[in-house]
C-alpha cells in the first residue's frame, strides 16, 4: 500500500484537527436499554467524511449494538444520529445512505461471484447494462476479475471476503459498516487483507466504520480509533496517540502488551515526575501533563519493545537502568520476549528484535541481565 490512512498529516487530511470541521457522521447522546442492561451508555462521536474509523473493544462493550443502531438494524433507547447532515436515527435500513458487510459475509452459494456482487443492484431493478458495468468495475477494482464465474465453493476466504466487500460497494453507499471483517481469516492473510481494504478505502473515498476486537487490526487499518468498554468511549484518537498515550490503565492494558509498575510520586516538576516503585526496587523518571502531589499514588506504564535488555550495564548513568535474571523466554523468528524479575520481586515483560542471524540463543534462562530505557519511555497513569 503506497499511503496508508493513518499516515496521512495536517488538517486537510486529519479534519478532527481542525475545530470548525463539520462530522459526516454525528452520533449524539446515544444508548441502547435491554430490559435493565445497558448496551451503550449516552455516547458521543463525530466521524469526518473518508475517515476509516474503528471501534474496538473486547466481547460485550456495546460495538456491535452500536454498530447495528448505525446500520438502523437496532432503534436507539435515546440520541440522535446524523449522516451527512440528515438525521437518520428512526429511518429503516434500506433508507439509510449506509452499507453493512456482515462477519459471516452471506455468500450465495448457488450464484457466481459476479451475479453475488451485483445481487443488490438486481434486487433494485437497476438496468442490466449498468449492472455489468458497475459489477466489472468492482471486480478489477477488487482484483476478482478471474475469479467472476467461479461459485463460492470454489475460492478462498480471502476471496470471499473481497467479494462480499465489493457486494457492499457496489451500492455506493456514503457509509460502510463493517462488522469484524477478517475475523474469518488465518493470521497470514488477515495481515494481508488489512493493507487490502485500507487501500481499497482510501481509492474509493468511503467514509469506512470498522468494529473490532483485534488491537492489531484497528491500529493497521485505521485513521482514528474508539476503545469502548461497558457502552462507554474512553479515548478517541489516532493509533499512534492511543498507544503511545492511553488516556488510563484499561486502555494501556488492552492495546498491546504494556508493563504496569505501581508507585507514589517521590517529586513532579514541568511535566516529569519521580516515582518511588518498592515492587521493582527502585524510582522511576517518567512523563506525565499534569500537576500530581508528592505521595500521589500512581501507575507507571513501559511498553515491552522500549526495554533494552543486555548482559553489560549500559554505559553512563543516562538511563534508567534495573539489574534482573530471566525466569522464562519466548522465541518468535523476528523477536524474542523476556520475562525479567527485577529487585522486589516484580517481572518484566522485554520484547527484543533478532537482530542476529544465528539459531542459538543471546539469553538464556537463569541469565543475569541488565533493563534500561529512555527516560521518555515511561508514561504515568492516574487510574
Amino acid at each position: 500500500m503506497s499511503q496508508g490512512p493513518a499516515d496521512r498529516e495536517g488538517t486537510a487530511s486529519a479534519p478532527w484537527l481542525d475545530p470548525n470541521a463539520t462530522p459526516f457522521v454525528r452520533i449524539e447522546g446515544l444508548s441502547k436499554r435491554f430490559e435493565d442492561f445497558v448496551a451503550v451508555d449516552r455516547v458521543d462521536l463525530s466521524i469526518f467524511k473518508g475517515e476509516l474509523f474503528s471501534i474496538l473493544g473486547a466481547s460485550g462493550c456495546g460495538k456491535t449494538t452500536l454498530l447495528r443502531m448505525l446500520a438502523g438494524l437496532e432503534t436507539p433507547s435515546e440520541g440522535r444520529i446524523l449522516i451527512d447532515g440528515a438525521d437518520v436515527t428512526r429511518l429503516p435500513p434500506y433508507e439509510r445512505p449506509v452499507n453493512m458487510m456482515f462477519q459471516s459475509y452471506a455468500l450465495f452459494p448457488h450464484m457466481s461471484v459476479e451475479r453475488n456482487i451485483g445481487y443488490g443492484l438486481e434486487r433494485e431493478g437497476v438496468p442490466a447494462a449498468q449492472i455489468r458495468e458497475r459489477v466489472a468495475e468492482m471486480l478489477t477494482l477488487l482484483q476478482l476479475t478471474p475469479l467472476a464465474r467461479s461459485k463460492p465453493a470454489q475460492i478462498s476466504g480471502g476471496q470471499s471476503q473481497r467479494v462480499a466487500l465489493a457486494r457492499a460497494l457496489i451500492k455506493r453507499p456514503k457509509v460502510l459498516l463493517l462488522d469484524e471483517p477478517l475475523a474469518a481469516l488465518d493470521k497470514k492473510l488477515r495481515e494481508h487483507t488489512q493493507f487490502e481494504l485500507a487501500n481499497v478505502q482510501y481509492t474509493l473515498g468511503i467514509t469506512f466504520i470498522v468494529v473490532t476486537h483485534d488491537q492489531e487490526e484497528a491500529m493497521t487499518l485505521s485513521t482514528r480509533i474508539a476503545v469502548m468498554e461497558a457502552g462507554r468511549f474512553l479515548q478517541v484518537a489516532t493509533p499512534g496517540e492511543i498507544y503511545e498515550n492511553p488516556c488510563n490503565r484499561f486502555v494501556a492494558d488492552f492495546i498491546g502488551n504494556i508493563n504496569l509498575v505501581e508507585g507514589t510520586i517521590e517529586h513532579s516538576s514541568k511535566g516529569e515526575v519521580l516515582v518511588h516503585c518498592e515492587e521493582i526496587g527502585a524510582r522511576i523518571p517518567a512523563l506525565h501533563d499534569g500537576e500530581l502531589a508528592a505521595g500521589a499514588p500512581v501507575c507507571v506504564a513501559l511498553r515491552p519493545e522500549k526495554i533494552l535488555i543486555s548482559k553489560e550495564p549500559p554505559p553512563g548513568n543516562e538511563r534508567p537502568t534495573l539489574p534482573g535474571v530471566v525466569v522464562d523466554l519466548a522465541y518468535f523468528g523476528n523477536r524474542s520476549l523476556y520475562r525479567v524479575r527485577v529487585g522486589g520481586g516484580k517481572i518484566l515483560e522485554v520484547s527484543a528484535p533478532n537482530r542476529r542471524r544465528e539459531a542459538n540463543r543471546y539469553l538464556e534462562w537463569d541469565d543475569e541481565v541488565h533493563l534500561s530505557w529512555d527516560k521518555q519511555s515511561a508514561l504515568v497513569l492516574k487510574d
